[in-house]
């Protein structure tokens, strides 16, 4: 059993994990509840395209997200050119971001699916990834 200790100020367990207390301090055990969607696209703001520096939820580039009962996350996404080379590079971000942490992380795995239907577009950036690519001076 991996431990770690509870992250946060008040001492509540993360999300997705079980808590004991020993010698006084929460002790969190692996991964056992199933993570929310919501708590998933949260944690995929942690994963930056390298490219443009923005986020790859406000640059619209998560299709959907679905957590199966064995608490393993599957990701549509696709990317801005289906040529882009920088898929291992995000598939490592989101495994660090979903998989990794206290407590064994989020999530007990993730697999990205790659889609390219319907193909990204500038329509698919969210408010908050304009305003970000207007503060690095793109025209969007």
């Amino acid at each position: 059993m991996r431990a770690a200790v509870v992250d946060g100020v008040q001492g509540r367990p993360r999300a997705g994990g079980r808590s004991r207390v020993e010698r006084g301090r929460h002790i969190m055990s692996e991964v056992t509840a199933k993570a929310s969607v919501d708590d998933v696209e949260e944690a995929m703001k942690d994963v930056v395209d390298p490219e443009l520096g923005i986020n790859v939820v406000d640059l619209g580039l998560v299709y959907g997200i679905h957590v199966d009962d064995e608490n393993v996350a599957t990701l549509d996404m696709t990317l801005t050119s289906a040529a882009c080379p920088l898929t291992d590079v995000i598939e490592d971000q989101a495994r660090s971001a979903l998989c990794k942490g206290p407590g064994g992380g989020l999530v007990n795995d993730m697999r990205i699916n790659w889609v390219w239907m319907p193909p990204w577009g500038p329509d698919k950036i969210t408010d908050e990834g304009r305003e970000q690519l207007r503060a690095l001076g793109f025209n969007v």
